[in-house]
């Protein structure tokens, strides 16, 4: 949905300190809208402005607005971390980590239960379905997957790296088990989760992700690299004069 500003641009311009903008949208001239009318079955014209809401620029594109992801994204990923390493390392890795997954085949089962019964479980037979027939037969390496994955997007959160995917990664597993019929805390951390996704661009911008992001570092250092490989290799394949008297 787009709104209209009559006399602010709501696009920031990129100063040189890249103290605004991590990633901005075209810019217009300061007062000039483009407009598209769109006739609609009434007759009538809609205007279309080529431009997002100016709050929406601050939260999801600007290096400013990156110190809240920065407190969202480090509390975030501290709670998947912790809750990887539990079933790595800690209290749960008698269920988990070892034990041929006995917490995985057990949860699924108490969904599949839950929904034969109509008092909870999976809400969807398709859902109950895939867990009986491949969740539970298969909980050993569904366990271990699950116990790096949510030490990994822990990790991934803090660090500032690939936010926007790890977020994503997440979400999906919060679905999988509200899906399977366990709230807990999964509803709070999918509403921090989606927010995250939107802010791909610049949640991580105090972390790794300034640097993921960034085309021009990536080819110099890669630049780098490859000059060097040249040089060893036209080093290493130099003949050798013979000093044989």
């Amino acid at each position: 949905m787009h709104f209209s500003f009559e006399s602010v641009n709501p696009v920031m311009t990129t100063k040189s300190d890249d103290s605004t903008a991590v990633q901005q949208p075209p810019s217009h001239s300061v007062g000039t809208h483009a407009k598209a009318p769109s006739t609609h079955q009434g007759g009538g014209a809609i205007p279309s402005l080529d431009h997002n809401l100016r709050i929406a620029d601050w939260f999801y594109r600007s290096s400013a607005a990156s110190v809240i992801w920065l407190v969202v994204r480090v509390g975030l990923g501290y709670q998947w971390m912790n809750a990887g390493y539990q079933k790595i390392w800690g209290s749960e890795k008698t269920a988990f980590w070892f034990g041929g997954g006995v917490g995985v085949k057990g949860f699924a089962a108490a969904g599949v239960a839950g929904s034969t019964a109509n008092k909870g479980g999976a809400s969807y037979g398709w859902w109950a379905g895939f867990l009986h027939n491949f969740v539970i037969p298969n909980a050993s390496w569904i366990a271990k997957l699950i116990s790096l994955g949510e030490l990994g997007i822990g990790a991934a959160l803090i660090l500032g790296l690939f936010t926007g995917l790890a977020a994503l990664a997440g979400l999906t597993l919060n679905m999988i088990y509200m899906f399977t019929g366990s709230a807990g805390v999964n509803p709070a951390y999918m509403i921090l989760e989606v927010p995250l996704i939107l802010a791909w661009r610049n949640a991580g911008y105090l972390g790794l992700d300034r640097f993921a992001h960034d085309a021009a570092w990536w080819k110099r250092h890669f630049s780098r690299l490859s000059h060097r490989s040249e040089h060893d290799q036209a080093t290493s394949t130099m003949p050798v004069p013979n000093l044989t008297p």
